[in-house]
Parts: C-alpha cells; sequence; structure tokens
C-alpha cells in the first residue's frame, strides 16, 4: 500500500475542491494529509456500507474548517459520497459543506468547525464508551471496544474549551482517546508564535495525558506513535505533529496564504506537479481505490464478527439486550407518568427541588438517562441519588461530576448524546447558560436531544444580585432555533415538563426551575398540567367566553398572575389566565387550538415574567401590556425585589385596571 500516493490524492482532492468553490482551507488537509492516510487505512474501524455500527471507532475532525479532508476520506473509503459532491464543495444543496455537518454528510461524526467543540465532543464520545463497555461487556460478550480519534489544529488548543475537557480526559484516564495534533505554527494572522507560545507537551502531561512528538509526514512515526497511543490504556494520548501547511504547494507551503483561501489555478498545477500526482482536477488513481476497497473489506469482516457476537449476546441476556436497545434507540417506558410520583397540592416547594424528585422516579424507569453538573448538583437537585458516579475507577455509575466548567460540559454532552446508548442532562445555573451556549447551538443544529436543567432561574436568587439574576436570558434561549425552553409553573408542571423533554427527541431542551418554593396547584380547582405540552393552556378562567382580559404568564408567574385573575373576577371582571411555560411546544399547535386559547375578540392582553419583555408583543398584541424586568436586578431579598420591579398580585391587578379603563 503506497501510503505516499494516498496522502497526496488526498491533498489533491483537497487542492481541487477549494478551489473549485473558490473558497475554503486548503493548507490544513494538505499539512495532516500523511496523518490520516496511516490512520484511516491502517487503524480506523469503521464500515462504510453500515455507518452506524455501533462499535466502529469515532472520527471527529475538530479542525472542522480543513473539511476537504474528511470528505476526501469519506469519498475514498466508500461512503456514499460520490466524488460529484466533493466538486460541489460548498455549494447550495450539496453532501459537502463549508464546515462538516452531522446528519448532512454521511460518516461525518459531528458538525464542527467552532473551535474546540470537537474535541469536547470528541472526550463525550470516549466517556460513551467507556459507560457502555462497563454495563455490557463480558468475558463471553464484547461489545464494545473501540477508539475515538481527533485531529486538532492550534486553533482548537487556544480555545478555552479545549482546556476545560484535556482537563476532564486526564482526570477521568480515558485511555481510548487519541488526538493528532495539528502543530504547523500557522493561524489567519500568520505565525501562532505572535499570541501562542504555550508549552504543549508540559501542558498536556499536567493534565494526564500521554504525550507524544513526531514527524507528522513520516508515515512510519505515524504509525508507531498511533500503537504506542494504543496500547496507553489509562491515559488519553496526544500525538503532536508537526507539519508543514499547504503541504507540497512550492510557492505558499508553511504561509498563513494557504490556511483560509485557494490556493489559486497557478499554484494548483505547480503542487500537484511538485507532487508527482496527475494534473487531472479530482483524480483518484486505481491503485489508491483498491486499497481502500480492501481496507473496506477488512472492517466489513470485522463487523460480521461483531454481529455474531452480539447475536450471541442477544440469546444469552434477552433482558440486558432489551436494555442495550433501548439506549441506542431512545424508546421511553410506556405509561412513563404513572412512574413518577405525584406533589400534594396545598404545599409549597421549588421547581428545582420538585425536578429533583421527579429525576429519581425518572432514573428508575430509564436506566440510559444520565446526567450531572458543573460543580452545582447540590443546588441544581440532580445528583441520581444510589447510582454511583462516573470517574476513573468505575464508568458503571449515572452521575457525572463537571466542576466548575459548564462550557466544556455542554461539549461533553453533545458527544455522549452524538455516541449513542444515553440520554443525557446536565445542569447549572441559568445565568450561566451562556458558557454553555457555543455547545447548544450546535445541538440544536445537530438535533441532539439533550436536556439542561437552569435553575435559579430569576431575580428570586435574591441577595446573589444581579451577576446572579438572570434577565435576558431566557429570552436569548428562546430565540435559538431548535430549542425548546420549559419554564413549568409548579412542581406538577414540573413532572410534565421532563417528560416533555424526554419526549423531544429532534432537538435540546431546557428547562428553567425557581430557587424559591411555589405553591402546588390543586389541578382539581385549575387545568391539569398535562395540558403543558401543548406549550400554553388555559390554567383558570372566571367564565367561559366574553373575556374582559387575558392574563399570560410562565414559570413562577402563573401563581401571582391567578391570584390577581381572581381578585379581578371579585369585581365582576371575565377573566382567562394562561400559563405559558413553553412558546416552542406551543408553536407547534394548529391553528384551532391557538384560537381557543387566545381568542381574536379578547384584545386586552398582559403578559407577565420575571425577564426580558421583548418578544411578548406577539402575543399581547397592539393594545397589550407587559409586565417584566428590562434592567439589570439588584442584591436585596427575593420578596423586596419582586415589589420593587413590579412582579407582584398587587401590580398585575393594577395594570389590569387601568386596561380595563
Amino acid at each position: 500500500m503506497d501510503l505516499k500516493l494516498i496522502a497526496n490524492t488526498i491533498r489533491g482532492l483537497s487542492m481541487d475542491g477549494v478551489q473549485a468553490a473558490n473558497s475554503g482551507h486548503p493548507g490544513m488537509p494538505m499539512g495532516m494529509a500523511d496523518v490520516a492516510a496511516v490512520l484511516w487505512t491502517q487503524f480506523l474501524k469503521h464500515n462504510p456500507q453500515n455507518p452506524q455500527w455501533a462499535d466502529r471507532d469515532r472520527f471527529v475532525l475538530s479542525a472542522g474548517h480543513g473539511s476537504m479532508l474528511i470528505y476526501s476520506l469519506l469519498h475514498l473509503s466508500g461512503y456514499n459520497l460520490p466524488l460529484e459532491e466533493l466538486k460541489k464543495f460548498r455549494q447550495w444543496n450539496s453532501k459537502t459543506p463549508g464546515h462538516p455537518e452531522y446528519g448532512h454528510t454521511i460518516g461525518v461524526e459531528t458538525t464542527t468547525g467552532p473551535l474546540g467543540q470537537g474535541c469536547g465532543n470528541a472526550v463525550g464520545m470516549a466517556i460513551a464508551e467507556k459507560m457502555l463497555a462497563s454495563r455490557f461487556n463480558s468475558k463471553a460478550h464484547k461489545l464494545v471496544d473501540h477508539y475515538t480519534y481527533v485531529i486538532a489544529s492550534e486553533g482548537e488548543f487556544m480555545e478555552g474549551v479545549s482546556h476545560e475537557v484535556f482537563s476532564m480526559a486526564g482526570n477521568l484516564g480515558l485511555g481510548k482517546l487519541i488526538l493528532f495534533y495539528d502543530q504547523n505554527f500557522i493561524s489567519i494572522e500568520g505565525d501562532t508564535h505572535i499570541t501562542y507560545t504555550d508549552d504543549v507537551k508540559k501542558r498536556m502531561q499536567a493534565y494526564g495525558w500521554h504525550v507524544q512528538e513526531i514527524n507528522g509526514h513520516n508515515t512510519d512515526e505515524i504509525a508507531a506513535a498511533t500503537k504506542a497511543a494504543q496500547a496507553q490504556t489509562r491515559k488519553p494520548s496526544v500525538i503532536i505533529c508537526n507539519t508543514t501547511i499547504g503541504y507540497g504547494a512550492p510557492n505558499k507551503a508553511g504561509s498563513h496564504d494557504c490556511h483560509g483561501a485557494p490556493l489559486g489555478e497557478e499554484e494548483v498545477k505547480l503542487a500537484k506537479a511538485n507532487l508527482g500526482i496527475s494534473p487531472e482536477k479530482f483524480f483518484v488513481p486505481e491503485e489508491v481505490r483498491a486499497a481502500f476497497a480492501q481496507v473496506a473489506k477488512k472492517n466489513a469482516a470485522i463487523e460480521a464478527e461483531w454481529n455474531a457476537t452480539f447475536a450471541a449476546f442477544e440469546q444469552a441476556k434477552p433482558k440486558k439486550a432489551k436494555e442495550w436497545n433501548a439506549g441506542l434507540s431512545g424508546e421511553l417506558p410506556a405509561n412513563l407518568a404513572k412512574k413518577i410520583a405525584d406533589f400534594e397540592p396545598g404545599t409549597t416547594i421549588a421547581t428545582r427541588a420538585a425536578s429533583g424528585k421527579v429525576l429519581q422516579d425518572l432514573a428508575k424507569a430509564v436506566p440510559y438517562l444520565v446526567g450531572g453538573s458543573a460543580d452545582l448538583a447540590p443546588s441544581n437537585n440532580t445528583y441520581l441519588k444510589d447510582m454511583g458516579d462516573i470517574g476513573k475507577k468505575s464508568f458503571k455509575g449515572r452521575n457525572f461530576h463537571y466542576g466548575v466548567r459548564e462550557l466544556g460540559m455542554g461539549a461533553v454532552m453533545n458527544g455522549v448524546q452524538i455516541h449513542g446508548g444515553f440520554r443525557i442532562y446536565g445542569a447549572t445555573f441559568l445565568v450561566f447558560a451562556d458558557y454553555v451556549r457555543p455547545a447548544t447551538r450546535l445541538a440544536a443544529l445537530m438535533n441532539l436531544p439533550v436536556i439542561y436543567v437552569y435553575t435559579h432561574d430569576s431575580f428570586y436568587v435574591g441577595e446573589d444580585g444581579p451577576t446572579h439574576q438572570p434577565i435576558e436570558t431566557l429570552m436569548s434561549l428562546r430565540i435559538t432555533p431548535n430549542v425548546t425552553v420549559i419554564r413549568p409553573s409548579d412542581a406538577t408542571e414540573t413532572k410534565c415538563a421532563w417528560i416533555a423533554a424526554l419526549e423531544n427527541k429532534t432537538g435540546p431542551t431546557a428547562l428553567l426551575l425557581t430557587r424559591q418554593n411555589l405553591p402546588i396547584f390543586d389541578r382539581k380547582e385549575l387545568a391539569c398540567a398535562c395540558n403543558l405540552r401543548k406549550g400554553a393552556y388555559t390554567v383558570w378562567e372566571s367564565a367561559k367566553g366574553g373575556h374582559d382580559l387575558l392574563i399570560m404568564a410562565s414559570g413562577s408567574e402563573v401563581a401571582i398572575a391567578i391570584d390577581a385573575g381572581k381578585k379581578l373576577a371579585g369585581e365582576g371582571k371575565a377573566v382567562r389566565v394562561v400559563s405559558f411555560p413553553s412558546w416552542e411546544l406551543f408553536a407547534k399547535q394548529d391553528a384551532g387550538y391557538k384560537a381557543s386559547v387566545f381568542p381574536a375578540e379578547c384584545s386586552r392582553r398582559l403578559s407577565v415574567e420575571a425577564g426580558a419583555t421583548q418578544g411578548w408583543e406577539k402575543y399581547v398584541g397592539a393594545q397589550g401590556r407587559m409586565i417584566g424586568i428590562n434592567h439589570f436586578g439588584a442584591s436585596a431579598p427575593a420578596g423586596t425585589l419582586a415589589k420593587e420591579f413590579g412582579l407582584t398580585a398587587d401590580n398585575i391587578y393594577k395594570t389590569a385596571k387601568e386596561m380595563l379603563g
């Protein structure tokens, strides 16, 4: 097998793809082509005919700007990515977008491009591998035994998220995580030494990683280092690959000129001549196709052996096999709501505490539900009691300990969810959702059903002051496409919110929960909390039809909205109060249902929410009013703040009276 020819073919395809688009990053694929050639022909275990094979190795191109590298590899390996798609790089309706997209291009394991996020995803995948192995492997049936390989650039190592996830990986001893670090000392602005002089070896050793440094263009060194990394079972491995960006381009190699721009037609011709490959565009030698065909044949045989092992496992351990299949499919138990204890009306409890109680019951009913918190589990109420921890000593538990690392937590969550076998949640205070946001955006883009538990959801945090009081955060989550935000009004709605979150399999769900106690509504007097699934519903009204006023609220403000509504009703006003926990769930309802909740004839509408009011205009209309807070909070007891900021039943009543004239 001629590894140099394979690497140069990858270089040729990468140059041609970027040049055809007149846009892209040719330098990184050209620099890392030797590493990729060795990895994909000698080590990577995968089957292009079954890209979802559970025990495949995972390959993450964290340096997603070099996407022509993975597109070239997928095409050569035999995935359903024809050469025509490479020719349409970065074009409308192509399967080769500017950065790799999970679910869009076959064989792409995760969406990458925002630097460092792929590294976090890879850490999550490696954790999931160890968790599945600890649950299902036995001497007779070894179902889980694969590696997670990553290619990362200096940009990844500069981004803060890499520091968080590399620290986690070292702490957990993820021996099957192998990262190839493309050290070419070039970024968009030029030589990386302008801003970046870290001692990468010492840094990664300090994190607890196994570290090697090689010539990234020497295929023997690449293979030897990969074998040594595989042999290191108790530490994650980083292989520092000294490479030349744009390797082979006679005038632009080693320069930032080939980092984020096409080489130019003339330089492409010169580079191909310099590398000794055909000047023909998108040319693949038959020898290279034959080599990859042999690799595919070998890997197909490995999967066939695995399939036989799994068949024996299913026969020997049908209950465990059912658990395996449920975890991979995300199948939920029937009558899930009945498996969760009800709450006693007339008492009070914070929705974060109610969520904690719901979680304990859910964990018993859904064995593949796992999660943790960014060092806030006692406050977020997210620790699963008596279900063990995930750590270096054992991966059989179900509780993650992320430490104070929200940025890394979000990226790792995405990796665990993508890997398969688990449903994951992660928790912190709502005000710190901004630290999770880069991963949230990617989860939404990838349709990943991760669950965020965000507690301390408003200025009612009180004495902690404005730094810890989310004002704009709720609304900022709502405007992120494909994120379902749910802010339940009491414990019973919280139970329904968790079920809705688990039922949502096409994107992330954010549960926004209170620190302060809220009354548990008597659902014999109010509408069923099961209506939460519809996003908004009439929770209480003084009379059917002919409404003088409609008050809508979410979360902790529903109770005071009902109090104000009842006071108005006592004065003969026809009032409807709508619990509005989720805009996104409501948006999915048909027009008839929406009209039944918000009748057109009732134009006097008032929204109440302890956060920014922007966006509520859509629902209150031209004659409506909004009660909220459009400035930062203050440090004082919660009751004082509620009074000062106008989030009280009295102020709702006063505002309603003004609206009613």
